[in-house]
């Protein structure tokens, strides 16, 4: 053989090696994330179920301490959370040292501190379990029990950027009057034989006040996030204009997802993906009222989006609101971390596991039927929506590895 020919051949040989190896250690890399995917699920779904219970037995530290250690600027809680059960036990069972209107806004809520200096954000029940929210898909009051669900499918769809809720009962006459500030004193009123209160709000009336069951007031309890990691607040780019008549440009251009990525910070890092794993997860439960987000401060885009607010949801189990989905479909990427999770939650598994999840909560049941149902059927559209992606683009294009370390030290 000529040498020009085996010059020729090695050049080939050397090409087919170079390809083969990388093939291989693509499908190698791959193959390993999807199983760590499937043991971390696997891992979540054996701890699903947390029962309140007291002890702290390995530790000195206080609830307080501990769920504050476990903040970092990716995960708001550790994939691994024994003391869980302790510090949701703390939320829903400490006792309140003050009480006071909740920190601005449009929706009715008070700002309490509990024993041990640790702030939480109660949301009154304002509606029962069977009621459903016409109109627009952001209408109505906020739903308590939408918050308690909605930490809840965080867990199971391993996010972690939720702050920790639990659905508490608070005696108005007996544990927040005595201790209430005069702003939310001033609140009060009796409605026949209920103890109501009305609090502090953009959109909070004399004539529309929550009212407990005699003294007993149902709600949610939200753990205030740690001092130490103050909050900046966005404007979500797939926001609405709540105004009739008038649309957003996403709203009316397809093209939309391209503008946002040149903008900062969508054009590098995690953020347009923490927004397309936000948009299933408000899918999911129904809220189409997610007009600003927080992170935190000073981060360059490298934050997580926090999930935050999230009490406009599960008003409507009959209504799937496609357009909340407009970041997954308009940008067609998605975590393949996620997409992985989401497989893995179909046929039911969904439904069953978040109802699981709930079960010890102090309100339990804390949704209907109805809306577990909702979610499973949701979740359906989801996956629908990701396949015409990867068959329009195809996988390589839509399933995106982002997988950050995250570190507890």
């Amino acid at each position: 053989m000529k040498l020009k020919q085996r010059v020729v051949l090695l050049a080939i040989l050397l090409v087919i090696f170079i390809f083969t190896k990388v093939f291989l250690i693509d499908n190698l890399d791959t193959s390993a994330a999807n199983r760590e995917d499937q043991r971390a699920f696997h891992r979540m779904m054996a701890g699903l179920r947390v029962e309140l219970e007291p002890k702290l037995d390995h530790t000195l530290q206080s609830p307080w301490e501990i769920a504050a250690q476990w903040v970092v600027p990716r995960e708001v809680y550790p994939e691994e959370t024994p003391e869980l059960g302790a510090i949701m036990h703390a939320m829903a069972t400490k006792k309140i040292i003050k009480a006071d209107v909740g920190y601005k806004g449009t929706q009715l809520k008070a700002l309490l501190i509990l024993e041990g200096g640790q702030k939480v954000v109660f949301k009154p029940k304002r509606y029962s379990r069977d009621y459903v929210v016409e109109g627009e898909p952001y209408a109505g009051y906020d739903r308590h029990n939408a918050e308690v669900a909605a930490f809840h499918l965080d867990r199971i769809l391993g996010f972690r950027r939720a702050p920790l809720v639990v659905g508490r009962f608070v005696n108005l006459r007996t544990e927040i009057k005595p201790v209430a500030t005069e702003q939310l004193l001033s609140t009060f009123l009796t409605v026949g034989n209920n103890t109501c209160f009305y609090g502090k709000c953009y959109y909070c009336r004399e004539t529309e006040p929550a009212c407990a069951d005699g003294d007993t007031m149902e709600g949610s309890v939200t753990l205030w996030l740690p001092d130490v990691w103050p909050l900046q607040k966005h404007r979500h780019p797939w926001g609405r204009t709540y105004r009739e008549g008038k649309l957003a440009r996403w709203e009316y251009d397809e093209s939309y997802c391209d503008a946002v990525k040149k903008t900062s910070p969508y054009d590098s890092g995690p953020r347009l993906l923490d927004i397309i794993d936000t948009a299933v997860f408000d899918y999911l439960i129904g809220n189409a009222d997610r007009h600003h987000y927080e992170s935190f401060q000073d981060d360059e885009g490298a934050s997580m989006l926090i999930l935050l607010d999230n009490a406009k949801s599960f008003g409507n189990p009959s209504l799937d609101e496609r357009s909340i989905l407009a970041p997954l479909y308009q940008c067609c990427i998605i975590r393949v971390s996620t997409w992985n999770r989401l497989n893995y939650l179909k046929n039911g598994v969904l439904k069953s596991a978040l109802k699981s999840a709930m079960g010890h909560d102090p309100i339990a049941p804390v949704l209907y039927d109805s809306h577990l149902d909702a979610v499973d059927q949701r979740l359906v559209s989801v996956l629908a929506t990701v396949k015409q992606c990867t068959d329009q683009f195809g996988a390589d294009a839509v399933l995106v590895e982002d997988r950050m370390p995250l570190s507890h030290l």
